[in-house]
């Protein structure tokens, strides 16, 4: 805030002293003025040539004129007058700076004789600058938990003014947490601090905003309210069409106050006494004085209004005149038909039936005649109604059904035309709320889910999240998901799963195994919150993928008398190639998981006996000689093929001796003494072996088709899989059949041929189940082949598979 010095006339005053030298006459002046000086203001009262002792025709015939030792020409000689003026407006900060004392030296020189006087003039200073900070805004970060009392330092502000038009002191704006306190400094200079006088609370205030204000010491002439606004006239009239639109310009009043600043503002405003009716027809202008109108007049409710008017200044105490305005209302043709609303209802439910009143209204027109005859209409399509009751009043009521799902909400435009000419109109909308009932129940995004999920999982994991929506509202549409209960080998599904009722989140409730539940079924229901409920229901098909959670089993040498360790005898007389033994096993995983592989991994001799990596055949890899120990140890590793591999070991103990081929000589040479006898039995075993197998796969894959042909019949689905392959050295037919809610039964048979023996083994791999027990070994061989037939449908699932040799 900064305080000036007021002059309305600058009077410049000087101050001479006159010195002479000896060979050129010199004069010395000082003058003494206030800046800013102005063009052609006089120095002196005293004429200027008079005080040199010169006339005024000396000024021309010497040649007098005058010359600056600061460089800028400020001052001139005013020839017809003898007086020294300023030629331009001299800014004392400028020459000066903040210098206590400014003299501007001038030289006058006059010739004829040649003659020097030196002028000193005195620049004094005036308080035309306002104190000024270099920053407007000044941010202190302070801890609510800062001491009472601590101060802290803030910007100082610059007044290039000396003196007492300098800065002089600091006000802050009030504030109970705050005071300013000023600090004097080296060269009077003055610093404001902000003292802290109580505890800050940031939850309570968490800024404050103050004003800190820099003062100089000049004086500030204010000016007094001491005249009154005077309006141009004391009654205005004007006459106004009643079709006059909103916010037309009526008439300019003008009022004049001829004090200075907030005095001399003038603010308009209508009579405190002015009725509503006025009020809510005109507006006028604060600051201008001009009345427009608010909305539209009408001559058949009022011909003529009378509008006081006030100008008030804003002084203190404010003055305050009147006027008065009169408006006349000039009659056309302009009044268009009124609908009102009598009566509504707030809402109507969506199952409401036809002729259902909404709501009631009336419709009038203010003119007579042919031009007071109002007919109504309703938008095309709307299921809404107007129904006439008795004197220009309506009923609206429906015509067809609702369905909040499709509109929730309708603003009926009901349109009114009178009969005149031309035919005036008006609109109304009546906004219609539709409430919801409950005629929607909860859907799936699917009608079944599909899971795929491995066995061993942590229980407790997520399975699956299902999500149903309705199209219903509020209750109607919160909905609640639960699991309707059912049999899952012969345990109730709640036993295996829970869901979050929620959001429809389904959770295991333990961990799964593969080789004891496959497949089984949830069914979701999902029921809305409405009176009646609405629900619906969503199948969750869960599939258990295999893991290898299972090691090799050991079928054959059988090892439950002699643990791991089976002893077999062999001829020394044994050729390179000679079969000493099968091992078999079986893996209760499915898949790559269930491929086995044999080798060697400790033998006493590594290089007379081998083990086939597929088969399990141990073989001779050369002929049996004399000095090869009579007792021969093998270690054989049993691996599958998942991952992690799980693997096992069977320890075989093979005894040389010497007359084991003997009998087997005399066998031979028996064959070959009756060999018609002997290859024909064989020829028959063989061929009735291999019609045994045909035929029991063929009866178990007609009885297996029509058990699911039944099952697709009942259920409407069917999984049908039959795959025969040679992947692996075990030839082996899997079938899967059964209710997806119940344990599928499983039936494989096994089949390894070997050179010399052969083993053929049925196992029924179940939750109690044991790979290890063999129910029947027989001679069986089948061909190397593969082939694959499938048919997804569900819920029956038959599979079959042939492993046959790898080499």
């Amino acid at each position: 805030m900064t305080k000036r010095m007021g002059f309305r006339d600058w009077r410049w005053q000087a101050l001479w002293w006159h010195h002479f030298f000896s060979s050129v006459e010199y004069n010395r002046r000082t003058n003494s003025l206030q800046h800013p000086g102005g063009d052609g203001t006089r120095l002196s009262s005293w004429k200027f040539s008079q005080r040199l002792g010169l006339g005024l025709s000396d000024i021309f015939d010497r040649k007098l004129h005058v010359a600056s030792e600061a460089g800028k020409q400020y001052f001139s000689v005013d020839a017809g007058k003898g007086e020294l003026v300023v030629n331009d407006r001299i800014d004392r900060e400028a020459l000066c700076a903040q210098s206590a004392s400014c003299v501007l030296p001038l030289q006058v020189v006059v010739e004829n004789p040649l003659q020097l006087h030196r002028i000193e003039v005195e620049i004094r200073d005036v308080n035309d600058n306002a104190p000024n900070f270099l920053k407007s805004d000044h941010v202190i970060e302070i801890a609510e938990s800062t001491v009472v009392g601590v101060r802290f330092p803030l910007e100082m502000a610059e007044d290039p003014d000396v003196g007492n038009n300098g800065l002089k002191t600091y006000t802050l704006s009030k504030d109970e947490c705050f005071s300013l306190k000023i600090k004097e400094i080296e060269n009077g200079r003055k610093i404001p601090e902000l003292v802290l006088n109580k505890s800050l609370d940031r939850e309570k205030k968490a800024i404050h905003s103050l004003f800190l204000t820099a003062m100089d010491g000049g004086i500030n002439v204010l000016d007094i309210n001491d005249n009154v606004p005077l309006f141009e006239n004391t009654l205005y009239k004007i006459a106004v069409q009643e079709s006059s639109s909103n916010g037309s310009f009526v008439i300019a009043t003008k009022a004049t106050d001829i004090d200075e600043g907030p005095n001399g503002e003038i603010e308009y405003s209508l009579g405190v006494h002015t009725p509503p009716s006025v009020l809510a027809l005109f507006h006028i202008d604060p600051v201008t004085g001009d009345i427009y109108l608010k909305q539209q007049l009408d001559h058949e409710t009022q011909t003529s209004y009378r509008i006081d008017i006030s100008a008030k200044d804003k002084g203190f105490p404010k003055m305050e005149s009147h006027c008065s305005v009169q408006v006349d209302v000039l009659d056309v043709n302009d009044n268009p038909p009124e609908i009102v609303l009598t009566s509504k209802s707030t809402s109507v439910p969506e199952d409401s039936g036809s002729g259902t009143v909404v709501a009631l209204l009336s419709v009038r027109d203010l003119d007579s005649g042919e031009n007071g005859k109002v007919t109504l209409k309703l938008p095309k399509g709307s299921p809404f109604t107007l129904k006439p009751s008795f004197s220009n009043n309506y009923a609206l009521v429906t015509s067809s059904p609702l369905d909040r799902e499709s509109f929730s909400e309708y603003n009926i435009e009901i349109t009114a035309t009178d009969s005149g000419s031309p035919p005036l109109s008006s609109k109304k909308t009546i906004p219609v709320s539709i409430t919801d009932v409950n005629d929607n129940p909860p859907m799936f995004t699917q009608p079944s889910y599909n899971v795929y999920l491995k066995e061993n999982g942590v229980p407790g994991s997520i399975l699956y999240s299902v999500s149903a929506s309705d199209l219903d509202f509020g209750e109607n549409a919160k909905i609640s998901y639960s699991i309707l209960d059912s049999k899952v080998q012969d345990v109730s599904v709640s036993s295996y799963v829970y869901i979050n009722s929620d959001n429809g989140s389904i959770y295991s409730m333990h961990s799964f195994d593969y080789e004891k539940l496959k497949v089984f079924q949830i069914q979701v229901q999902a029921k809305d919150q409405g009176s009646p409920s609405l629900s619906s229901n969503a199948t969750v098909h869960v599939f258990i993928l295999d893991q290898n959670d299972n090691a090799p089993a050991v079928i054959y040498p059988s090892s439950a008398a002699l643990g791991s360790l089976s002893h077999q005898r062999m001829p020394r007389s044994a050729k390179a190639g000679h079969l000493v033994t099968k091992v078999t096993a079986v893996d209760a995983d499915s898949g790559h998981n269930a491929w086995i592989s044999y080798k060697v991994s400790e033998a006493t001799d590594a290089s007379l006996f081998t083990v086939n990596l597929y088969t399990g055949e141990v073989r001779t890899k050369r002929a049996v000689s004399e000095q090869d120990d009579s007792s021969q140890r093998l270690l054989i590793e049993i691996k599958d093929d998942g991952e992690p591999v799980q693997s096992a070991t069977v320890t075989v103990s093979i005894l040389l001796e010497d007359g084991l081929h003997e009998p087997i000589l005399d066998l031979r040479h028996k064959s070959m003494v009756e060999p018609s006898k002997k290859t024909g039995r064989i020829t028959l075993y063989l061929i009735l072996s291999l019609a045994s197998v045909s035929v029991l796969s063929l009866v178990t894959f007609v009885i297996l088709a029509v058990k699911c042909m039944r099952s697709s019949r009942s259920s409407g689905s069917l999984n049908l899989q039959i795959q025969l392959n040679t992947d692996g050295p075990i030839k082996y037919v899997e079938v899967l059949g059964g209710d997806m809610l119940s344990q599928s039964q499983s039936f494989r048979s096994c089949m390894s041929p070997m050179s010399e023996y052969s083993d053929f083994t049925l196992i029924k791999p179940s939750s109690t189940t044991d790979f290890k027990e063999v129910i029947s070994v027989l001679d069986a061989s089948l061909p190397d082949s593969t082939w694959t037939f499938e048919s997804q449908q569900h819920p029956e699932h038959l599979h079959c598979k042939e492993l046959d040799e790898r080499e």
